[in-house]
């Protein structure tokens, strides 16, 4: 990891953080064991404040170009969930692959549990469009 630890700004952290509280009540368990392994990596997440957060970290309303170990592309949006839209490109946080790559850099690479089965992925490109999201409709 480039920075040694998840880095998440500090609103979005509480999101996340509310979000991962609701992870025992999902049923399909591959996202289950997504959810809390990023619970589990929030517990050591460096937290910014908006002005300190690097460019190259993946956030919500990030675009986000990754790489699979078997030569796959796949270029979304990360996004809350009542805004995900998957013919779109937007993946929500609340999936295995959002729940993947939140808080990592370009140039990291993840090894993640999907359905089928665990994945090496490297986050090739992140693109910041600076739409943050709105806390006041999430909390």
């Amino acid at each position: 990891m480039k920075y040694g630890n998840l880095v998440i700004e500090k609103k979005e952290f509480v999101v996340l953080k509310r979000l991962m509280n609701l992870s025992g009540y999902y049923k399909d368990d591959t996202l289950r064991k997504s959810v809390r392994k990023l619970a589990s990596e929030l517990e050591t997440a460096i937290i910014l404040d908006a002005t300190d957060m690097h460019d190259d970290v993946i956030r919500f309303n990030t675009l986000v170009t990754i790489v699979s170990e078997s030569g796959w592309h796949k270029k979304f949006k990360l996004v809350l969930p009542t805004d995900s839209d998957i013919k779109n490109n937007k993946i929500s946080i609340l999936t295995p692959m959002g729940a993947a790559v939140m808080g990592y850099s370009e140039g990291d690479s993840v090894l993640w549990e999907f359905p089928s089965g665990e994945q090496k992925l490297t986050i090739e490109k992140v693109e910041q469009e600076n739409e943050h999201i709105n806390l006041n409709m999430v909390l």
